[in-house]
Protein backbone atom coordinates (compact mmCIF):
# COMPACT_ATOMS: atom_id res chain seq x y z
CA UNK A 1 0.00 0.00 0.00
CA UNK A 2 3.15 2.44 0.84
CA UNK A 3 4.43 2.18 -2.76
CA UNK A 4 0.88 2.60 -4.23
CA UNK A 5 0.44 5.66 -2.21
CA UNK A 6 3.72 7.16 -2.99
CA UNK A 7 3.71 6.24 -7.04
CA UNK A 8 0.74 8.04 -7.22
CA UNK A 9 1.90 11.07 -5.47
CA UNK A 10 4.47 11.01 -8.30
CA UNK A 11 2.07 10.12 -10.55
CA UNK A 12 0.04 13.35 -9.75
CA UNK A 13 2.91 15.55 -9.25
CA UNK A 14 3.96 14.74 -12.05
CA UNK A 15 1.13 15.81 -13.57
CA UNK A 16 0.70 18.63 -12.55
CA UNK A 17 4.08 19.72 -13.44
CA UNK A 18 2.36 19.39 -16.92
CA UNK A 19 -0.68 21.74 -16.42
CA UNK A 20 2.25 24.73 -15.74
CA UNK A 21 4.27 23.93 -18.91
CA UNK A 22 4.84 20.34 -20.04
CA UNK A 23 8.34 19.78 -21.85
CA UNK A 24 10.70 19.96 -19.01
CA UNK A 25 8.99 17.51 -17.20
CA UNK A 26 8.02 15.45 -19.72
CA UNK A 27 12.14 15.40 -20.48
CA UNK A 28 12.71 14.79 -16.68
CA UNK A 29 10.80 11.81 -16.29
CA UNK A 30 11.91 10.74 -19.72
CA UNK A 31 15.45 10.97 -19.07
CA UNK A 32 14.89 9.61 -15.14
CA UNK A 33 12.77 6.67 -16.67
CA UNK A 34 15.25 5.57 -19.24
CA UNK A 35 18.22 5.57 -16.50
CA UNK A 36 15.41 3.84 -13.88
CA UNK A 37 16.07 6.64 -11.02
CA UNK A 38 14.25 8.25 -8.67
CA UNK A 39 11.47 4.87 -8.74
CA UNK A 40 10.64 6.42 -12.43
CA UNK A 41 9.94 4.10 -15.08
CA UNK A 42 7.61 3.29 -17.99
CA UNK A 43 6.95 -0.24 -19.40
CA UNK A 44 4.71 -1.64 -21.70
CA UNK A 45 2.53 0.64 -23.44
CA UNK A 46 3.72 3.47 -22.04
CA UNK A 47 7.75 2.57 -22.60
CA UNK A 48 7.29 4.61 -25.45
CA UNK A 49 7.29 8.05 -22.61
CA UNK A 50 11.25 7.19 -22.04
CA UNK A 51 12.33 6.08 -25.62
CA UNK A 52 15.19 8.27 -27.35
CA UNK A 53 13.03 9.20 -30.44
CA UNK A 54 10.14 10.63 -28.12
CA UNK A 55 12.38 12.36 -25.65
CA UNK A 56 13.32 14.36 -29.30
CA UNK A 57 10.14 14.83 -30.36
CA UNK A 58 9.14 16.91 -27.36
CA UNK A 59 12.74 18.74 -27.40
CA UNK A 60 11.68 19.39 -30.95
CA UNK A 61 8.31 20.82 -30.15
CA UNK A 62 9.66 23.00 -26.87
CA UNK A 63 12.22 24.62 -28.92
CA UNK A 64 9.57 25.14 -31.77
CA UNK A 65 7.43 27.13 -29.00
CA UNK A 66 10.10 29.66 -28.34
CA UNK A 67 11.35 30.23 -31.58
CA UNK A 68 7.57 31.00 -32.44
CA UNK A 69 6.75 32.75 -29.35
CA UNK A 70 9.92 35.27 -30.60
CA UNK A 71 8.37 35.33 -33.67
CA UNK A 72 4.99 36.20 -33.11
CA UNK A 73 5.35 38.02 -29.96
CA UNK A 74 3.37 36.83 -26.11
CA UNK A 75 0.02 37.89 -27.14
CA UNK A 76 -0.13 36.38 -30.85
CA UNK A 77 1.86 33.48 -29.66
CA UNK A 78 -1.24 32.56 -26.63
CA UNK A 79 -3.81 33.42 -29.07
CA UNK A 80 -2.32 31.28 -31.63
CA UNK A 81 -0.41 28.46 -29.95
CA UNK A 82 -1.97 28.50 -26.29
CA UNK A 83 -5.27 26.29 -27.11
CA UNK A 84 -2.45 23.42 -28.52
CA UNK A 85 0.18 23.67 -25.49
CA UNK A 86 -2.81 23.03 -22.66
CA UNK A 87 -4.15 20.23 -24.74
CA UNK A 88 -0.44 18.81 -24.95
CA UNK A 89 -0.61 19.70 -21.16
CA UNK A 90 -3.71 17.44 -20.79
CA UNK A 91 -2.37 14.71 -22.67
CA UNK A 92 1.12 14.18 -21.48
CA UNK A 93 -0.05 15.11 -17.58
CA UNK A 94 -2.23 11.65 -18.03
CA UNK A 95 0.30 9.54 -19.84
CA UNK A 96 2.92 9.96 -16.90
CA UNK A 97 0.32 9.31 -14.66
CA UNK A 98 -0.68 6.39 -16.05
CA UNK A 99 2.96 4.79 -16.75
CA UNK A 100 3.72 5.39 -13.59
CA UNK A 101 0.95 3.31 -12.28
CA UNK A 102 1.71 0.93 -15.00
CA UNK A 103 5.32 0.48 -14.18
CA UNK A 104 4.76 -0.61 -10.66
CA UNK A 105 2.49 -3.45 -11.44
CA UNK A 106 -0.83 -1.04 -10.91
CA UNK A 107 -3.93 -0.38 -12.74
CA UNK A 108 -3.17 2.31 -15.23
CA UNK A 109 -6.27 3.58 -16.47
CA UNK A 110 -7.43 5.35 -13.06
CA UNK A 111 -4.01 7.54 -13.66
CA UNK A 112 -4.97 8.48 -16.89
CA UNK A 113 -8.41 10.25 -15.26
CA UNK A 114 -6.35 11.38 -12.17
CA UNK A 115 -3.19 13.02 -14.67
CA UNK A 116 -5.81 14.58 -16.82
CA UNK A 117 -7.15 16.14 -13.68
CA UNK A 118 -4.78 17.07 -12.03
CA UNK A 119 -3.19 18.93 -15.26
CA UNK A 120 -6.33 20.79 -15.82
CA UNK A 121 -6.20 21.78 -12.21
CA UNK A 122 -2.47 23.46 -12.43
CA UNK A 123 -3.89 25.09 -15.87
CA UNK A 124 -6.89 26.32 -13.56
CA UNK A 125 -4.89 27.60 -10.87
CA UNK A 126 -1.44 29.31 -13.08
CA UNK A 127 -3.51 30.70 -16.06
CA UNK A 128 -5.19 33.37 -14.35
CA UNK A 129 -1.90 34.46 -12.63
CA UNK A 130 -0.38 34.42 -15.93
CA UNK A 131 -2.77 35.99 -17.66
CA UNK A 132 -2.54 39.23 -14.78
CA UNK A 133 1.21 39.23 -15.06
CA UNK A 134 1.72 39.25 -18.96
CA UNK A 135 -1.26 42.52 -18.75
CA UNK A 136 0.91 44.29 -16.38
CA UNK A 137 3.91 44.11 -17.62
CA UNK A 138 4.52 46.82 -20.33
CA UNK A 139 8.18 45.26 -21.46
CA UNK A 140 7.42 42.58 -24.36
CA UNK A 141 10.87 40.88 -23.21
CA UNK A 142 9.30 40.85 -19.79
CA UNK A 143 6.39 39.31 -20.99
CA UNK A 144 8.12 36.88 -22.71
CA UNK A 145 10.47 36.03 -19.81
CA UNK A 146 7.28 34.90 -18.16
CA UNK A 147 7.14 31.51 -20.17
CA UNK A 148 11.11 31.12 -19.09
CA UNK A 149 9.92 30.99 -15.03
CA UNK A 150 6.88 29.38 -16.24
CA UNK A 151 9.06 26.49 -17.45
CA UNK A 152 11.70 26.65 -14.51
CA UNK A 153 8.62 26.29 -12.17
CA UNK A 154 7.48 23.00 -13.41
CA UNK A 155 11.15 21.76 -13.95
CA UNK A 156 11.52 22.43 -10.08
CA UNK A 157 8.09 21.21 -9.14
CA UNK A 158 8.92 18.15 -10.94
CA UNK A 159 12.57 17.15 -9.96
CA UNK A 160 11.00 17.80 -6.34
CA UNK A 161 7.98 15.34 -6.90
CA UNK A 162 10.99 12.78 -8.50
CA UNK A 163 12.81 13.16 -5.37
CA UNK A 164 9.97 12.96 -2.56
CA UNK A 165 7.30 11.29 -4.08
CA UNK A 166 4.46 12.42 -1.39
CA UNK A 167 4.87 16.21 -3.01
CA UNK A 168 2.81 15.23 -5.38
CA UNK A 169 -0.29 15.68 -2.74
CA UNK A 170 0.78 18.76 -1.36
CA UNK A 171 1.26 20.50 -5.39
CA UNK A 172 -2.32 19.16 -5.50
CA UNK A 173 -3.37 20.44 -2.61
CA UNK A 174 -1.80 23.87 -3.42
CA UNK A 175 -3.01 24.31 -6.86
CA UNK A 176 -6.15 23.60 -5.83
CA UNK A 177 -6.34 26.63 -2.90
CA UNK A 178 -4.33 28.65 -5.50
CA UNK A 179 -7.50 27.65 -7.85
CA UNK A 180 -9.91 28.55 -5.29
CA UNK A 181 -8.29 31.70 -4.63
CA UNK A 182 -8.21 32.93 -8.22
CA UNK A 183 -11.80 31.94 -8.42
CA UNK A 184 -12.91 34.13 -5.06
CA UNK A 185 -10.69 37.02 -6.30
CA UNK A 186 -12.38 36.63 -9.53
CA UNK A 187 -15.89 36.54 -8.08
CA UNK A 188 -14.53 40.06 -5.52
CA UNK A 189 -13.59 41.94 -8.77
CA UNK A 190 -16.85 41.44 -10.27
CA UNK A 191 -18.97 42.00 -7.24
CA UNK A 192 -16.45 45.39 -7.10
CA UNK A 193 -17.14 46.37 -10.88
CA UNK A 194 -21.09 46.32 -10.53
CA UNK A 195 -20.86 48.26 -7.14
CA UNK A 196 -19.05 50.99 -9.31
CA UNK A 197 -21.45 50.58 -12.40
CA UNK A 198 -23.98 50.93 -9.50
CA UNK A 199 -23.18 54.19 -8.14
Amino acid sequence: MNGLIFYIGLGLGLAAACGLRPYLPTLLAGALGSAGALGVSFTDHFHFLQAGWWLIAVTLVFVNSYLLQLRLGSERFQAVAQPAIVAQALAVGALLCAGTLAAHGDAWWPGLIGGFLAAALAQRASGPVIVRARTRLPDRAAREALTVYLDAAALMLAGLVALVHPLGYVAVALLAWFAWRGRARGGDERYAGLRILRR
